[in-house]
């Protein structure tokens, strides 16, 4: 069954993206354990409740330290979403992070550092 996500839904899985990016970078580099923590993309459940984040670590060395971190601040990080949000969505969705390991990203760091 093909399962094609709904403009309102790419639409709220964007302002999530740019709203948590927006969170993470607030909070600095320190926080992560001195990682660049970027949100790469925003996946929403049909019915707005459940939203998955994806992130990328560099250097991917500290992923899974700072993975932890994201998990154990998630409480957190909902409740600031919820601020940011509280006009667009009637319910602030559970946030559930996951590592985005594409390796495009990681090469793409190493070739701007490499400047």
């Amino acid at each position: 069954m093909e399962h094609t996500e709904s403009t309102r839904q790419l639409k709220v899985a964007k302002e999530l993206q740019k709203d948590l990016a927006e969170i993470i970078r607030s909070k600095g580099m320190a926080a992560f354990d001195g990682a660049m923590v970027t949100v790469s993309g925003v996946r929403i459940s049909p019915d707005l409740s459940v939203a998955k984040a994806y992130v990328s670590i560099f250097p991917s060395g500290k992923a899974e330290k700072v993975m932890g971190i994201l998990n154990d601040n998630v409480k957190a990080i909902r409740g600031e979403l919820g601020h940011m949000v509280a006009k667009q969505l009637r319910i602030v969705p559970e946030l559930t992070f996951f590592l985005d390991s594409s390796l495009d990203y990681v090469e793409h760091i190493e070739e701007l550092l490499k400047k």
